[in-house]
């Protein structure tokens, strides 16, 4: 299993934050399924403020590039992007041209095998 975590901005405006909500308390079937198909086991987004972060496990072959060009493909996952990044979201203010959600550095991590190793040494 990998794992993966990057984050995004939503716009600046309250109600634009509460549809985006909303639109994530009803996915829709197809996406989830695309999701499903490109490898992504569980995905979870967060929110402070209009800051998200993103984090998913995938099958060990995941490759996040070609995962998502397949995504997008689909009908549904094309306009559910189109939908997301042009009426919700916006990259960071250090977001390079071209870049969306950007990825997240692991600079911590407790695991129960990690907690078993240190009490054996």
């Amino acid at each position: 299993m990998k794992y993966f975590a990057f984050t995004l901005n939503l716009r600046d405006d309250p109600k634009v934050i509460a549809a985006y909500k909303e639109y994530h308390r009803n996915v829709w079937p197809e996406i989830e399924r695309t999701q499903r198909r490109v490898g992504i086991k569980r995905a979870r987004i967060f929110l402070h403020g209009r800051r998200l972060f993103m984090y998913y496990e995938t099958t060990d072959d995941y490759d996040p590039q070609t995962a998502f060009a397949e995504y997008v493909r689909e009908p549904k996952g094309q306009e559910w992007d189109r939908l997301m990044r042009e009426n919700f979201q916006e990259p960071l203010p250090e977001a390079k041209p071209g870049e969306w959600w950007l990825p997240m550095e692991l600079v911590y991590a407790l695991d129960s095998s990690s907690a078993d190793k240190k009490r054996t040494r």
